[in-house]
């Protein structure tokens, strides 16, 4: 069933990878995960927002939800959810899906700023989303989370399972760390 996997990547991409010990895969996940991490979005926005009421656990905190939805993710990738995604309705579903759930957020952060106060210390913390809750959500209403998971995502997935479940893992490893050390930063 995973070896169908091949048939979303170009053959001249598929051979230049096969010779990737587990640690080039785990090394590239890493550094490849950056491009995904650092792409500025609303991810970010939750994350700084979370920090300033939460401290320096929210970033981990958001990374958990986010590894949660990404562990998730895979397993459907490996069980044939690839085969959809590739699918141009669907495709166009999530973005316009995703595009309205960020406008919807970017709405709501406007008209809360007409109430920011900036207090230098001792500010109560306003009860809100849980941050590994809030790292699921916004990481499911980010249509770039989509389209990495259908390009990148799917072709180190691929990588990896030149190694088998071993593999896959080592590249889930690799690439979540890349997120982790993003946000906790």
């Amino acid at each position: 069933m995973w070896n169908n996997l091949s048939a979303c990547t170009r053959p001249s991409v598929r051979r230049s990878y096969r010779a990737m010990n587990l640690s080039g895969i785990l090394v590239t996940a890493f550094v490849v995960g950056f491009s995904g991490a650092m792409m500025p979005g609303p991810l970010l926005t939750v994350t700084i927002s979370e920090s300033v009421r939460r401290g320096a656990k929210a970033g981990p905190l958001l990374m958990v939800g986010h590894a949660i939805l990404e562990a998730i993710l895979i397993t459907a990738l490996l069980l044939g959810l690839w085969r959809y995604l590739k699918l141009p309705a669907v495709e166009v579903g999530i973005s316009l899906g995703g595009g309205v759930m960020m406008a919807v957020m970017g709405s709501a952060m406007l008209l809360a700023a007409r109430d920011l106060v900036l207090v230098a210390e001792g500010a109560p913390a306003k009860p809100g989303m849980h941050p590994v809750l809030a790292g699921i959500l916004v990481s499911l209403s980010n249509p770039y989370w989509t389209i990495w998971w259908a390009t990148t995502g799917l072709l180190y997935l691929k990588i990896g399972l030149q190694h088998g479940l071993t593999g896959v893992a080592v590249f889930f490893i690799g690439h979540i760390s890349s997120d982790f050390a993003w946000y906790s930063l």
